[in-house]
């Protein structure tokens, strides 16, 4: 269980807070999903969960656990928005293994699985990918890390709608070993798959509760 009590970030260079006195729960296995325009704190928050950032009042538990910014990071794994960008690798593989050398064949293919991708060649340069495939590799990035709470920052920005609706329905199958946090303005198909639902205006988050039945 994800959960943070009176989560607050004002940095001195900012007049008001960024994030504002967040009170926010989330299960093992759930997705959650917090709909927000830009400049509403979305991002802040994940960076903050993922133990780039500090916030300056309020704690953060994992189950029973109040956890500092050095353990958020082994805790969490973040895919930021256009993760395509961020890619260093020349290969699937050699992008798998950034800062992880160690890891072996067998992790590697159940990653790619984890995300569809075990179809392709590891030889593969990662900007040779299509959209949605490079979005699949930087979560298989992600996973392979083995992350309690897997972050995502926008993932369908930039995709067609096909694309969007099969990155939908991996994020809803990844469900079953993972607990998802994605954050985003377009929540249509996403809403469809989430366990709960927030809003976020100028750093105040509300619940929405669920009353329509997913698909």
């Amino acid at each position: 269980m994800l959960s943070l009590k009176n989560l607050s970030y004002h940095p001195p260079a900012t007049p008001t807070p960024i994030l504002k006195r967040i009170n926010l729960e989330l299960a093992p296995h759930e997705l959650g999903l917090i709909i927000g325009p830009s400049g509403s704190g979305k991002t802040t928050l994940l960076e903050i969960l993922a133990g780039l950032a500090e916030q300056t009042a309020g704690k953060i538990f994992w189950r029973d656990r109040e956890l500092s910014s050095l353990y958020l990071q082994q805790l969490g794994g973040l895919v930021f928005q256009f993760p395509e960008r961020h890619f260093c690798g020349g290969t699937v593989l050699e992008e798998l293994r950034l800062g992880h050398p160690e890891i072996g064949s067998q992790r590697i293919q159940e990653a790619l699985s984890e995300v569809s991708l075990d179809h392709i060649s590891l030889n593969t340069p990662p900007h040779a990918l299509s959209g949605g495939q490079q979005r699949r590799l930087a979560l298989a990035v992600q996973l392979i890390r083995q992350p309690n709470l897997l972050m995502l920052d926008e993932p369908t920005a930039g995709l067609d709608w096909s694309m969007r609706r099969q990155l939908t329905k991996l994020l809803s199958k990844l469900k079953e070993h993972w607990t998802l946090l994605i954050v985003t303005h377009e929540p249509q198909e996403l809403r469809r798959i989430a366990d709960r639902c927030w809003t976020i205006n100028r750093g105040e988050l509300k619940s929405i509760e669920m009353t329509t039945k997913r698909e």
